[in-house]
């Protein structure tokens, strides 16, 4: 045991320094939970997210159930809220700060407030047995999350176990470590918003959910295109980092948009339009010199995320002369950079699938239509594929932007 234990803290130590590499809070809280399982060798997992006075389900992940999903495919699970009291397992957790380690979920004592909702496991059909359940708490220990894990295995049998108790306070400093990882990511989150909000100002429609959704998007595209292109999965696991938060600043060049033109509810005259354009050279200025990564592709997707694959987009090849921009040429296909091609269907998907101030929702069947019309003109037919092929988890991405429903959980 004192081998496995220390075995087990040499790869917590690993795990530490990748996710402090992290900087999206979606997808720290994902490799959380990804590699809180892994270390301790959990079939399943969940990982919530305090907001105000509920837990938000964030990811849910079942290694048993996953064994049937193609190659590279993510399970697809319903999002929910519920409130934080003592009632639920997760709830009890959040409140009284305290982690509990269960050996069978089904043998809980009546006189506990707490109760596992066998529901879940009849709607999925999986046996919950083992489950450790910790808080996730910043330095001043406030609560960020709850971090579920579900049904140990015996390693050489693959039979489900107990937690080790051995092992919680391990398991705990791993907490307390991403708790500060999720602290840091959040607050990126928050500044990337607050700028977001400035071109709000301007422009009613340019909404956080509305960039946040557009980011998952293009985390789910960008993922599933790299792998068909063979990139090595560290690599993915860094560009998807990026590209979740650099799409998100899209449309930023929009604060310099007169508000009279971004609020106009009737069709722009082409004066007007004109300047609409000019909002992505403008967002791109506002990278000049980058000194990240995430301020380079940053630049790109302002720059090109209204570009079309058949050339026919904005702003297209520019120069800069005695202070006037002047278009010298037209971008198509491949000109224009995978990060410019992917926001560009991410953006439309999301505009075309929302209430703007100028028109209605479109129908989904009517959305998925123009997108599948679109493939080899406005967007990279390749990407198109990619879209269709994870629809069901653009779709669960979509969900989890809207807003929140309350259902009971564990």
């Amino acid at each position: 045991m004192d081998r496995l234990l220390n075995k087990y803290c040499h790869e917590m130590l690993s795990t530490i320094n990748l996710l402090a590499q992290i900087q999206d809070v979606d997808l720290l809280l994902e490799r959380i939970l990804t590699e809180a399982r892994r270390l301790t060798n959990a079939d399943a997992g969940s990982i919530y997210k305090k907001e105000s006075n509920f837990l938000h389900l964030k990811y849910a992940q079942n290694e048993t159930r996953e064994k049937d999903l193609p190659p590279n495919k993510k399970l697809i699970y319903e999002t929910f809220s519920f409130p934080i009291d003592e009632s639920s397992i997760a709830g009890y957790v959040a409140t009284t700060k305290k982690t509990l380690n269960i050996d069978d979920v089904y043998a809980i004592p009546e006189d506990l407030p707490y109760k596992f909702n066998k529901q879940v496991d009849k709607t999925s059909n999986y046996r919950t047995k083992s489950m450790l359940t910790l808080p996730l708490l910043n330095p001043k220990k406030e609560v960020l999350g709850v971090l579920q894990l579900i049904n140990a295995k015996d390693p050489s049998t693959g039979k489900i176990i107990p937690f080790h108790s051995e092992f919680v306070p391990v398991i705990t400093f791993l907490g307390e470590c991403a708790s500060i990882a999720l602290e840091r990511a959040s607050l990126l989150r928050t500044i990337v918003l607050r700028m977001i909000k400035m071109a709000e100002l301007r422009d009613p429609k340019e909404t956080g959910t509305h960039v946040n959704r557009v980011g998952e998007y293009s985390a789910i595209l960008y993922e599933a295109w790299a792998y068909k292109n063979n990139i090595p999965e560290k690599k993915i696991d860094q560009n998807k980092d990026i590209i979740r938060i650099a799409a998100m600043l899209h449309d930023v060049g929009k604060v310099a948009i007169s508000d009279t033109i971004l609020k106009k509810e009737s069709k722009l005259t082409d004066e007007e339009y004109e300047q609409i354009k000019t909002h992505t050279f403008i967002g791109a200025k506002l990278f000049e010199n980058p000194t990240s990564e995430i301020e380079k592709i940053a630049r790109l997707i302002a720059l090109e995320h209204h570009e079309q694959w058949d050339g026919c987009g904005y702003p297209g090849k520019i120069e800069e002369k005695d202070g006037k921009i002047i278009k010298v040429g037209s971008k198509k296909g491949e000109e224009i950079s995978i990060w410019g091609r992917i926001v560009c269907l991410a953006d439309v998907f999301d505009a075309l699938s929302s209430k703007r101030c100028y028109k209605d929702m479109w129908p989904e069947e009517k959305v998925l239509e123009e997108i599948a019309r679109q493939k080899g003109k406005q967007f990279d037919p390749l990407l198109v594929d990619i879209f269709f092929e994870n629809i069901d988890l653009i779709n669960m991405a979509k969900k989890r932007y809207s807003e929140h429903g309350l259902y009971p959980q564990n």
